[in-house]
């Protein structure tokens, strides 16, 4: 009488195994069912639970880009030569208005992810491409250079949803806005090379990009100033608190308790004119 205790491999069957968690890892993929009957650690139903979907962490960006509230990521172009073309023709306008803060994080964002190959000041001269730095083997874009500082926005769009040449993409390191603010970035080295302005207020490098203007301060709790981008304009004296403000482009009287004294909003106190614009609850 002969006795076996092992299976032999044959057909469908692995025959035998002694450790399958070797072979068959008990780690899971997202939104992805692929339970091994021999795993022991729980079961079938628990397995089923744990790769259903997540919410996102907060302020991670996902695959697709999506980014600034209220605006769309979708890129209906697809990566040739004949689709950066189009995207050239029709992404002509910046949806984000030219802003100080705006360019401030668009000038981190292109030190981080572009300066290293195009330079710091957009002349292709970064560290990768100069004799003191690396190895790279096709010269990056310079920037400066007129058919750059002519060309639409949808040429710098496309590259960095879909790359160009030896670039990659940058889609899936860039939110939506980030890399217009970027772009906004650029455009700003480009008016200084030719000794022109792009900034909060001033724009004479092109007629596309359009610049936010005076952009109000709202008062802070205690003294100082808090810029908000649309927010209202108001001295801050000390002693003010501001809870809950409701901007919805309607003009109402405010009132602020100050010192015992109502004082009427567009009224001139302590040398400050006051204009407030929205509704405000002050207490």
């Amino acid at each position: 009488m002969m006795v076996s205790a092992c299976q032999q491999p044959g057909g469908n069957t692995t025959g035998s195994e002694y450790m399958p968690d070797m072979a068959h890892s008990v780690a899971y993929e997202a939104n992805y069912y692929n339970y091994y009957y021999n795993n022991t650690w729980g079961t079938e139903d628990e397995y089923y639970k744990m790769v259903q979907p997540r919410h996102p962490v907060a302020g991670t960006v996902p695959y697709t880009g999506a980014g600034a509230k209220g605006a769309s990521s979708a890129y209906n172009y697809g990566d040739t030569e004949e689709e950066r073309l189009r995207a050239m023709s029709d992404v002509v306008n910046n949806p984000f208005k030219i802003t100080d803060s705006g360019l401030a994080t668009g000038k981190d964002l292109y030190n981080t992810f572009c300066a290293i190959c195009h330079g710091e000041n957009a002349d292709g001269a970064g560290y990768l491409a100069r004799e003191d730095g690396g190895k790279y083997l096709v010269a990056p874009a310079n920037f400066l250079l007129d058919e750059f500082i002519t060309a639409t926005n949808g040429r710098y769009y496309h590259s960095i949803m879909k790359g160009r040449n030896l670039m990659g993409s940058y889609k899936d390191k860039l939110s939506y806005e980030e890399r217009w603010q970027v772009i906004h970035y650029i455009r700003s080295l480009q008016a200084k090379e030719k000794n022109l302005a792009y900034n909060q207020t001033t724009n004479t490098l092109n007629n596309v990009e359009v610049p936010a203007g005076d952009i109000p301060v709202m008062a802070q709790a205690i003294g100082g100033n808090e810029s908000h981008e649309g927010s209202h304009s108001h001295d801050g004296d000390a002693g003010h608190s501001h809870d809950g403000h409701d901007n919805d482009g309607h003009d109402t009287h405010s009132k602020t308790e100050h010192d015992g004294h109502d004082h009427d909003s567009g009224h001139e106190h302590e040398g400050h004119d006051h204009e407030i614009k929205g509704e405000h609850e002050h207490k």
